[in-house]
């Protein structure tokens, strides 16, 4: 890729500005992560192409807008600024944010923040991208969310929540972490291409990621051929197989359009590397706290900090989800579910090694009755805002009545929607029912309304299999979507009770 020479005078200028802030840097950054980013500068430049001019090179970083990818950033951009100090020249950097409905527009600040202090709007060499679903555009911190993307959001955290008992992990990071793997996709083949995406995975992590990929792919014969496996587009290729899968379950045959709009782009250039920052860079938030809060004018907002996520604001559902679980399915108290979410998430937090006062704010922002009511509030305000979905389709959800031939449907109906209780046969007849027929339009209107799906939808869910965990699920019956759940670190087994005075029992659950 060929960039164009700006004037004399602007290289000055530009060089002036760049050596400022690489000297706001190296006061920003620990002494030892200073220097871990030169020596990392001086690896990338050792691994980039050869034979061609650096500023034909460009690398690619991915920005979700919390606070590891934020530092991240930053890093990258001291390697960036190292490597024009010493050859005059330097890569051009492609910072790419993936959003989705659950990011607050405080994560968009946080990042226009970043950009500001590290002066990336006014560097040529610096391309800031915006995907919103399949669509790759500027970076504007007040670019209004897609309505198509919350829609998909909205959509897939009911299909997948109806099939889990709104089981945290798969209701709501199944669906992002496949868009976040296709938004890799469409950054790295965007305008031109990409010589090479930075990572702050070890390689060890890569590959064990890869592997389990792999192996999931294998166990439900969706593995690409051997020739289609290689490099990140082989990676690609068999996370989109994936995909394909994954959405025809979750969403039905019958729509196809819902699946191709959720595939992952492979079309990216097969020369493509990863680079590893990891072994240069302590990843501490304590260590580079000052770096996040005074220099980047990072904000660890109310919604957008939920227990291990900056950037995100599902947690709070989650949290919220297992406190109506525990009272509308279990009879318990909501106060009772959302203190076993939060210990189990709090231990997340440690595991992850959260500092000690993100860990106590986390704490604080649930203690106490008047607490627990106003986060119950926030959590209804926010699953209604991002996704227009209303307390009474969160607590549908949960019950998840509708799967497994509404196995669980004469509970529900009895329990949250007793004028309905008595036509409970009828529902049965009209989702067990192929084709659309004549019904009561009433009855039709009041289960999209209770459910916030469309009969179609509900009729998909009406045939799929009944909720089954993972870990009651033996691995010939194992589901797709059981699947990816025994995958997945995310989760613990607690101790709790299913009815109020029931004997404790031991149940997985996850979350972030």
């Amino acid at each position: 890729m060929i960039s164009v020479k700006p004037p004399h005078a602007a290289l000055s200028s530009l060089g002036a500005l760049r050596e400022e802030v690489f000297r706001a840097l190296q006061h920003a950054l620990s002494s030892e992560n200073f220097s871990g980013a030169m020596r990392c500068g001086n690896r990338l430049y050792a691994a980039l192409p050869e034979g061609r001019p650096l500023d034909w090179n460009v690398v690619m970083v991915a920005y979700g807008g919390g606070k590891d990818s934020s530092y991240t950033v930053a890093f990258v951009r001291a390697m960036q600024l190292m490597l024009f100090r010493d050859h005059g020249t330097t890569f051009r950097m492609r910072v790419v944010t993936n959003r989705h409905a659950g990011m607050p527009h405080a994560v968009l600040k946080n990042i226009h923040r970043a950009y500001d202090a590290l002066h990336l709007f006014d560097d040529p060499d610096c391309e800031l991208l915006l995907i919103d679903g399949n669509t790759v555009k500027p970076f504007r911190v007040d670019a209004p969310q897609c309505d198509q993307v919350v829609e998909r959001n909205r959509l897939d955290i009911l299909m997948t929540g109806h099939r889990t008992c709104a089981d945290a992990r798969p209701t709501f990071c199944n669906s992002c972490n496949l868009s976040m793997v296709n938004s890799f996709g469409l950054a790295a083949s965007y305008g031109g291409g990409v010589d090479v995406i930075i990572t702050g995975d070890s390689p060890q992590e890569q590959r064990a990621y890869a592997l389990w990929v792999n192996r999931l792919a294998r166990q439900f014969d969706l593995a690409p051929n051997a020739a289609q496996r290689k490099g990140f587009k082989g990676f690609l290729t068999t996370v989109d197989n994936i995909a394909e899968a994954y959405f025809r379950d979750i969403h039905g045959a019958a729509e196809p359009a819902a699946v191709a709009e959720r595939r992952v782009t492979t079309d990216v250039p097969s020369e493509l590397q990863f680079f590893s920052i990891y072994d240069d860079t302590n990843y501490s938030s304590n260590d580079h706290w000052r770096l996040l809060t005074e220099y980047l004018g990072f904000e660890f907002d109310d919604l957008a900090f939920s227990f291990t996520e900056s950037d995100c604001g599902n947690p709070a559902l989650m949290a919220h989800l297992r406190g109506l679980k525990c009272a509308r399915v279990y009879g318990r108290s909501y106060s009772e579910g959302l203190v076993e979410y939060v210990e189990f998430a709090l231990s997340l937090m440690r595991k992850k090694e959260f500092p000690e006062p993100l860990i106590e704010t986390m704490r604080a922002r649930y203690d106490g009755p008047a607490a627990k009511s106003r986060m119950r509030d926030a959590a209804n305000a926010y699953a209604l805002e991002a996704y227009h979905l209303t307390e009474e389709q969160l607590v549908c959800m949960v019950y998840s009545p509708f799967a497994g031939n509404g196995q669980k449907l004469t509970p529900y109906l009895l329990r949250e929607q007793p004028q309905l209780a008595d036509r409970v046969e009828e529902i049965h007849a009209l989702l067990g029912r192929a084709e659309p027929c004549p019904t009561d339009r009433l009855l039709v209107a009041a289960l999209e309304r209770i459910s916030g799906l469309t009969i179609p939808q509900l009729r998909v869910l009406y045939r799929s299999p009944s909720p089954v965990r993972a870990s009651e699920a033996g691995t010939g019956s194992m589901q797709l979507l059981d699947a990816i759940l025994a995958g997945d670190p995310h989760k613990e087994l607690i101790r709790t009770q299913h009815t109020p005075d029931g004997p404790v029992v031991v149940e997985l659950i996850s979350g972030r």
